[in-house]
C-alpha cells in the first residue's frame, strides 16, 4: 500500500533548482554560418570553469546560420545553455545586441563579434578584472595588434582619434567587440543604431567609467565582412554629431536620500 500524507498537511515538491549563469556571452551575427559552430565550441572551451550562456541574434541572416544555430541548440549541453533570437529583416548590429542582452539572463554581458577575429580566451579575464572594479565599470578590449587590412585599420584609428576628441571617451579602441558590462546599466542606457560604436561614451555620461585592456585579434578565416570603409565614415559622423548632442543634453544628478528614508534600507 501506498503511503499518504496526513491529513491537512500540505506536500513538499521536488522543485529542480536552476543555476544562474553569471556571464552571458551575447554574439550578433549576420551571413556567419561557417564560423558558428567553431565560434561557439570555443566560448565554451575557454568558459569551462565559469557558469555562462551564449545568445546568438541571428540578424535576418539568408544563408544557413539559423539552421545550424537551431541544430547545435538541439544537442544538450552539460554546462552552457544556447539561446537564439532572430530578426525577421536586417535590423543592424545593435538592434541585435538590444535584443540578446534584454535575453539574456546573467547579471553580466560579453559582447563578442560574429566572425571569430575575438579571442574567447580573453573573455575570463576580463570578466574578473569587472569584477573586482567597483562602482560602474565597463570593461573594453583593446587590439594592440590588429589583423585587419591597413586601410581599416588606418580609417579606425583615425575615427578613434576623432571620438576620443569630441567624445572625450578615454578609450583607444571602441570598435573592439570584446566588451564586459553589468546587463542593467546596458539596459537604462539609451539605444539607437550603431550605438554599439559609442558603448564607452554612453557609460562615461551614465556615471561609469571605461577599463581598456589589451586584447587579442584574429584574422578571419571564414566568410566575408559585412562592413565597408566609406559607408562606415559617413554614417559614424552622423553618429558622432547625435552622441555628442546627448552629452550636452544630460546632467547627471547627485540624489540625495533623507536619513528617516535611509535607515530603512
Amino acid at each position: 500500500m501506498t503511503p499518504t500524507a496526513p491529513i491537512g498537511s500540505v506536500p513538499t515538491l521536488s522543485i529542480p533548482t536552476l543555476s544562474v549563469p553569471t556571464l552571458s556571452i551575447v554574439v550578433p551575427v549576420k551571413n556567419e554560418a561557417p564560423n558558428i559552430a567553431p565560434l561557439i565550441a570555443e566560448i565554451r572551451a575557454a568558459l569551462a570553469g565559469v557558469p555562462h550562456e551564449i545568445v546568438y541574434v541571428d540578424d535576418g541572416s539568408t544563408d544557413d546560420t539559423a539552421s545550424i544555430l537551431a541544430r547545435i541548440a538541439a544537442e544538450a549541453h552539460p554546462t552552457s545553455a544556447l539561446i537564439r533570437r532572430r530578426h525577421r529583416i536586417s535590423c543592424g548590429q545593435s538592434a541585435a545586441i538590444v535584443t540578446g542582452i534584454r535575453a539574456a539572463g546573467a547579471p553580466w554581458i560579453a559582447t563578442l563579434d560574429g566572425d571569430g577575429q575575438n579571442d574567447p580566451a580573453d573573455i575570463a579575464a576580463l570578466l574578473a578584472r569587472a569584477q573586482a572594479e567597483p562602482g560602474l565599470v565597463l570593461i573594453a578590449g583593446h587590439r594592440t595588434n590588429r589583423r585587419d587590412s591597413r586601410v581599416k585599420r588606418l580609417s579606425s584609428r583615425l575615427a578613434n582619434r576623432l571620438r576620443a576628441a569630441l567624445l572625450r571617451d578615454a578609450t583607444p579602441d571602441t570598435g573592439c567587440g570584446l566588451k564586459i558590462f553589468p546587463r542593467d546599466a546596458f539596459l537604462s542606457l539609451p539605444a539607437f543604431d550603431h550605438m554599439h560604436r559609442f558603448l564607452p561614451a554612453l557609460f562615461i555620461r551614465a556615471g561609469g567609467r571605461v577599463i581598456s585592456v589589451p586584447v587579442n585579434h584574429r584574422p578571419r578565416l571564414r566568410g566575408t565582412s559585412k562592413y565597408g570603409t566609406i559607408d562606415r565614415a559617413l554614417v559614424g559622423i552622423v553618429d558622432l554629431a547625435g552622441v555628442a548632442w546627448l552629452q550636452r543634453r544630460w546632467k547627471r544628478p547627485v540624489v540625495e536620500v533623507p536619513e528617516e528614508e535611509a535607515v530603512l534600507f
